[in-house]
């Protein structure tokens, strides 16, 4: 009996020094979580229950508990790295089954999917079609773009400006584009785009009137003219009366480029008229030419972007969260990957930095949580219970050496 207890505890100081093994193993792994060994004491029961006197029969295994706590997040530079501050798994997909992690090293298959360097690929919210946002009642593989971004054809010009309080009427009667002196100033030439992608300059010419705090404004598109003259009317404080809205709607515009017909709006909102000189504040259009895959960037509520030369930003999908009720009932899998379990409950899915669920940080990993210094204090109290349950053994052997020496 005595020897069957010592054997026992032999078994579970060699149990946590596998454990300890295992996590001095893995002090390098990104997202890995060290592992716990928890012990149980043994009891003989009879039909009656257990005795008043009765001797424990030793100790066995009960658990490896790997303790997810928060490990630190080291920046790396890379795009595709992602690291969860807070709580919350990755979720996976692997050929059907699905898996969670911590491990955001991530990369990209001959396909663009996005996944762990095994295989599984994330998971992410796709965005809506025909609208912003993203659908949360559905995940999908997470797949990256490498097509230029199409153009988007200029809707809206927006200008700012200020004209001088002090102005006189031009010089030479009568506006001309190619004279100077018919006109004031000029916004000296936006570029717009049309549906091919190709641009074009957008040119507005202001022409003081004989009529106080008046103007009259000329458009241009390729030196075309875009529509008849559209008077500007200021109050004595220099604000912007006329038109109402601060918008002009110019004449439609066909390229020659084959694309369709360029339909401008030009906002004024906000022009003045004071002061002495001329001072072009603000020019902004809503158009841009095709452009090249710059880059990829994830934002800390996981929304994943490519982002494109032209300056055009699309969100190609939200990285799906998910939680455990009891995250140590999860059953590890391997390649820093757990699966679902009946002790971990079912999974809660949802979007980063929301609810419960942490931050993603983009260009970054979590470090292993193994504190090698406490490791290596474990494995010396672990062989020093080895050798007591051994020198226990022994002492044992010679009790019943000396038992059976009697006579």
């Amino acid at each position: 009996m005595s020897f069957n207890t010592s054997l026992s505890g032999i078994n579970a100081a060699n149990a946590n020094l596998n454990v300890t093994a295992n996590n001095i193993a893995n002090v390098n792994t990104t997202g890995f979580k060290e592992s716990r060994a928890e012990f149980a004491d043994l009891f003989s029961n009879s039909t009656y229950g257990l005795a008043r006197n009765a001797i424990g029969s030793g100790v066995k295994l009960s658990n490896v508990a790997q303790q997810f706590s928060q490990g630190n997040i080291d920046p790396t530079g890379r795009s595709l790295d992602m690291a969860v501050d807070g709580d919350g798994f990755f979720t996976l997909n692997k050929n059907g089954a699905r898996l969670y992690s911590r491990a955001g090293n991530f990369q990209t298959d001959a396909q663009g999917f996005v996944g762990t360097p095994d295989g599984a690929r994330l998971q992410v919210y796709p965005p809506r079609e025909g609208a912003e946002g993203f659908d949360i009642g559905r995940v999908g593989d997470l797949q990256l773009l490498t097509t230029d971004s199409p153009p988007q054809q200029t809707s809206r010009v927006n200008l700012m400006f200020t004209l001088p309080g002090n102005a006189a009427q031009p010089t030479i009667a009568g506006f001309d584009p190619s004279e100077p002196n018919s006109y004031n100033a000029s916004t000296g030439g936006i570029t717009v785009f049309d549906s091919l992608g190709v641009s074009h300059v957008q040119t507005s010419y202001f022409v003081k009137t004989a009529n106080p705090n008046e103007w009259e404004v000329h458009n241009y598109v390729d030196g075309q003219p875009a529509g008849a003259a559209v008077t500007l009317q200021f109050s004595d404080s220099g604000a912007l009366l006329a038109p109402a809205d601060g918008r002009i709607a110019l004449d439609p515009f066909t390229p020659s480029t084959g694309a369709g017909v360029l339909e401008l709006n030009l906002d004024l909102a906000g022009s003045t008229q004071y002061g002495e000189r001329f001072q072009l504040r603000d020019t902004r259009q809503d158009g841009y030419a095709a452009g090249k895959l710059n880059e990829i960037s994830i934002s800390g509520d996981g929304v994943v972007f490519a982002r494109y030369s032209n300056g055009a930003d699309r969100p190609l999908g939200q990285i799906a969260l998910s939680t455990f009720v009891n995250p140590q009932g999860l059953q590890a899998q391997g390649e820093n990957t757990w699966a679902e379990s009946y002790a971990s409950g079912t999974p809660r899915t949802g979007a980063p930095d929301t609810s419960d669920f942490g931050q993603i940080q983009a260009g970054a990993l979590e470090s292993s949580t193994v504190d090698l210094t406490a490791q290596l204090v474990n494995m010396i109290t672990a062989q020093r219970n080895f050798q007591a349950n051994a020198q226990m053994i022994s002492t044992q052997d010679q009790v019943t050496q000396t038992v059976i020496n009697i006579r």
